[in-house]
């Protein structure tokens, strides 16, 4: 249908006309029309301010929330909120406002991602997904918030932000009350309580909770390592990771306990410590009702019951309950028949580190000095106890029974122990048992014959470490030697 426009009043005193005709369209109920060639009629001085104000875009209200819009369809689309106009997942029923939303969805079902990144390859699923990732290559920053300036490459991480300032935390879960900033975080902590783990890898069938710990994990299959530290080029899997090893460069510890002012560079850290402070052990064992400060030992404690030993060494095929355990293995010990001997005196040793600490017995090396004074130690324990015993730099660890101090915790734990009246290592010759194994270890010398430790000025063998030792001072006394002349030997030597 065609209508012939002649002309058009939008303001007093001011006239459009129109040289051609407007051809409108009506389908399906709609209006759609073609621009006219319009000329303007009025006051010169008025007709380049009003050309302005016929250029600016029309702004689209929705009668419901007032929220207004540049496009018509944009609005049409934003009103099916309103009316409960859904299109809805036919795999996992999800509902969305518009077709093209749930298009893009069917892609995470499907595996698609058609918009690929021309500067690294990675593809997407969303047009809209790949224009917020090629910000990370230019660098490109348009969103700031008002409180801190800080800047963001997209809105949604913006609108998260500033519910750190505001302390907002909209989505609570209905099962233990705890809230949370964003949806996807109350989404993934639901699966704490359902136990899903719907993202599996597909070399070992370990599944996951969410798709970043899968990513993460994958890298261990490839042997990626795609973060790399621009000081000393060490590569690492994660990124946060990465993030914890930067700080080993500057020294910087900006998370700060309020209780006893110890600083740390990781907010993990900082948070198990104080745990210290509450007392609280909030993890426990079903089984036999042992606590625990950190999921991590809880999972850890539960291969004791279990058995299982997840971690096998590439070289000699040891397995491994513990991670620690075994990336000490990995560092320290020397895989083979082959131990290691100390050049000085030629002493054994199963590990590299146990051999460096006793070589710095025949150096006189002290590597660790105090800032606060000259002094210097052979190793870093040392160095913490006198920090915390000259210097008071540092927090003690206090037995709650004895209110005896100590520097380190597996020593706290030690003594413990002894206020239990536990003996866990029994010796298998007689019915004797000892809190600790190197006890166990050094008691069972004396069912064997063998004398492993011998005096260097005699020649005479002892089955112990205290008997040789005592032994060599009598020496020293009779032949009229410094204790410490041998120091001075090998220095000499040297």
């Amino acid at each position: 249908m065609i209508l012939p426009l002649y002309r058009l009043r939008f303001f007093d005193g001011f006239i459009v006309y129109a040289s051609m005709y407007v051809f409108v369209c009506y389908v399906g109920g709609s209006l759609s029309h073609k621009k006219a060639d319009v000329r303007m009629q009025g006051d010169s001085s008025d007709i380049a301010e009003r050309e302005k104000i016929l250029d600016r875009p029309r702004l689209h209200l929705c009668p419901v929330c007032k929220k207004q819009f540049k496009r018509l369809d944009s609005l049409a689309r934003h009103r099916r909120i309103h009316s409960g106009e859904q299109c809805a997942c036919e795999v996992c029923s999800k509902v969305f406002s518009s077709s093209t939303d749930l298009k893009t969805h069917i892609r995470h079902h499907t595996g698609d991602k058609p918009y690929g990144c021309t500067e690294c390859g990675k593809c997407f699923y969303g047009k809209c997904l790949l224009a917020n990732h090629q910000r990370s290559h230019s660098g490109e920053k348009p969103f700031e918030c008002s409180v801190c300036g800080r800047r963001f490459t997209v809105s949604c991480k913006l609108a998260q932000h500033k519910r750190i300032h505001s302390g907002e935390k909209p989505h609570q879960c209905e099962l233990c009350a705890r809230a949370f900033s964003q949806r996807c975080s109350l989404d993934r902590h639901m699966r704490v309580h359902t136990g899903e783990m719907p993202y599996k890898c597909h070399v070992c069938d370990k599944a996951f909770r969410n798709s970043g710990n899968l990513h993460n994990h994958v890298r261990i299959h490839t042997g990626d390592k795609p973060y790399k530290c621009h000081v000393c080029d060490k590569a690492f899997r994660i990124h946060h990771h990465l993030m914890n090893h930067s700080n080993s460069h500057s020294g910087q510890k900006l998370h700060k306990c309020c209780t006893c002012d110890k600083a740390f560079s990781r907010r993990d850290r900082l948070k198990t410590h104080m745990l210290i402070h509450t007392e609280s052990n909030p993890y426990k064992c079903h089984l036999c009702n042992k606590a625990f400060r950190e999921s991590g030992c809880l999972k850890n404690h539960m291969r004791v019951h279990t058995g299982e030993k997840p971690y096998k060494c590439s070289v000699c095929d040891r397995r491994f309950s513990w991670p620690g355990a075994f990336l000490h293995h990995k560092r320290h010990v020397r895989c083979s028949n082959k131990p290691l001997h100390c050049p000085y005196c030629g002493k054994l040793f199963k590990n590299h580190y146990n051999l460096k600490l006793h070589v710095r017995v025949h150096t006189r090396a002290k590597p660790y000095s105090c800032k606060h004074c000259s002094e210097c130690f052979r190793s870093r324990d040392t160095l913490k106890r006198h920090l915390l015993r000259s210097h008071s730099e540092g927090s003690w660890l206090i037995c709650q029974v004895c209110q005896k101090k100590f520097s380190h915790r597996g020593h706290l734990k030690l003594h413990l122990l002894r206020h239990e009246e536990m003996k866990p290592y029994v010796c298998s010759e007689c019915p004797k048992c000892f809190y600790r194994a190197d006890e166990l270890k050094s008691h069972q010398r004396v069912h064997s014959d063998f004398k492993q430790f011998c005096c260097i000025l005699c020649n005479k063998y002892f089955k112990t470490k205290d008997g040789v030792r005592n032994h060599f001072k009598m020496c020293c006394k009779q032949l009229g030697f410094k204790q410490n002349f041998l120091f001075e030997l090998f220095a000499n030597k040297n």
